[in-house]
C-alpha cells in the first residue's frame, strides 16, 4: 500500500507536468490566425485534463490523510496502550486507507496516461519528436498503471469495498457534510443524483449470484466510484477556494455524469447470458 500511494503521487506529478506542457503549447501555437488554446476542441481537452488533475490530487491527499492517521496511532501503540476510542479510530482509518489506496493508485495512474496522451494530441505531430517533453511523459506514464499492481488488480482490491457498501457510506456522509460556500450546493445536488444511480447499479450487481458477472462489471463500478468521490472531494475544495477549483469542479461533475449515467444503463441492461457474446468474440479472434 505504501508503494501504491507513492505511485499515485508520481501520477499526479506527471499529470501536472503534462497539463503544463499542453497549456503552454496551446497558448503559443497559432492556427488560422488565432492561438489554438481558443479552439473549443483544444480547451475542452485542457479543461478535462485540469479537472482530472485537481480531482486526482484531492483523492491522493485524502488517502494520505487516512494513512497518516492510522500510522500515527500505530506509532503511539508501540509506546503505550491505546484507549478503546483510539483502537476504534485506528481500525476505522486502517479500513479507509485500505479502501482508498487502490482507488488513488488505479485512477491516478489512468489519469496520468490519459493526460499525457492528450498533451501529445495538443502538440500534434510535434508531440512525437524529442524536442518536446510530452513524448517522454507519455512513455513514463505507461508504467504507472502496471507496476505495484495493474489497474485491473486495483479494481480487485477495491471491489469488496464497493459491494459491501463502504464507498456508498462515505459518499452519503460527504453529501451530508457542511460546505464552506453555498455556491457549490447546486453542483453537489447533481452528484447526489449520481449516488442514487450508483446505489442502484451496486444493488443490481450484488443481486447476481454469478461471480463472472461481478468480475466483468467491477471495472465500471470502480470508475463510477472514482467519479463520484472525486466529484465530492473537488466540490469541497471549490467551496473553500472557488478561485482555484470552481471551474474544475463543474467540468469534473459533467464528466462524472457522462460516465455514471452511461455505466448505470449498461449494468442495468446486463444479463448473465450476455457474457457469452464477449466469449464468442474472443473465440472468433482466436480462430482468425
Amino acid at each position: 500500500n505504501g508503494a501504491r500511494l507513492g505511485i499515485a503521487a508520481q501520477s499526479v506529478g506527471l499529470e501536472q507536468e503534462a497539463y503544463n506542457e499542453g497549456l503552454a503549447y496551446a497558448k503559443d501555437r497559432a492556427q488560422f490566425g488565432k492561438k489554438i488554446v481558443n479552439f473549443p476542441a483544444v480547451y475542452d481537452m485542457l479543461s478535462r485534463m485540469k479537472a482530472k488533475l485537481d480531482a486526482g490530487r484531492s483523492l491522493l491527499y485524502q488517502t494520505a490523510r487516512y494513512v497518516d492517521i492510522y500510522k500515527a496511532l500505530e506509532d503511539i501503540a508501540r509506546d503505550q496502550k491505546l484507549s478503546p476510542e483510539e483502537r476504534q479510530e485506528m481500525k476505522k482509518y486502517t479500513r479507509l486507507a485500505d479502501a482508498f489506496t487502490p482507488l488513488a493508485k488505479g485512477i491516478n495512474s489512468e489519469y496520468a496516461n490519459q493526460t499525457a496522451y492528450d498533451s501529445i494530441s495538443i502538440h500534434g505531430g510535434s508531440g512525437f519528436i524529442m524536442e518536446y517533453k510530452c513524448q517522454r511523459l507519455y512513455r513514463d506514464a505507461r508504467i504507472f498503471s502496471i507496476y505495484e499492481g495493474t489497474t485491473q488488480l486495483q479494481v480487485v482490491a477495491a471491489v469488496r469495498y464497493i459491494t459491501n457498501g463502504t464507498y456508498l457510506s462515505i459518499m452519503k456522509e460527504m453529501l451530508d457534510g457542511e460546505l464552506s460556500c453555498d455556491c457549490m450546493k447546486g453542483l453537489r445536488d447533481r452528484v447526489a443524483k449520481l449516488v442514487q444511480l450508483y446505489e442502484e447499479a451496486v444493488e443490481k450487481v450484488n443481486a447476481s449470484e454469478n461471480q463472472d458477472v461481478h468480475d466483468f462489471l467491477a471495472r465500471r463500478l470502480y470508475n463510477m466510484t472514482a467519479d463520484i468521490i472525486g466529484s465530492l472531494l473537488l466540490i469541497e475544495d471549490a467551496a473553500k477556494a472557488p478561485e482555484l477549483f470552481k471551474k474544475s469542479a463543474h467540468v469534473f461533475v459533467r464528466m462524472a455524469e457522462e460516465e455514471v449515467i452511461g455505466h448505470t444503463a449498461y449494468i442495468k441492461a446486463f444479463n448473465p447470458e450476455d457474457l457469452e457474446q464477449f466469449k464468442a468474440v474472443e473465440e472468433e479472434t482466436e480462430e482468425a
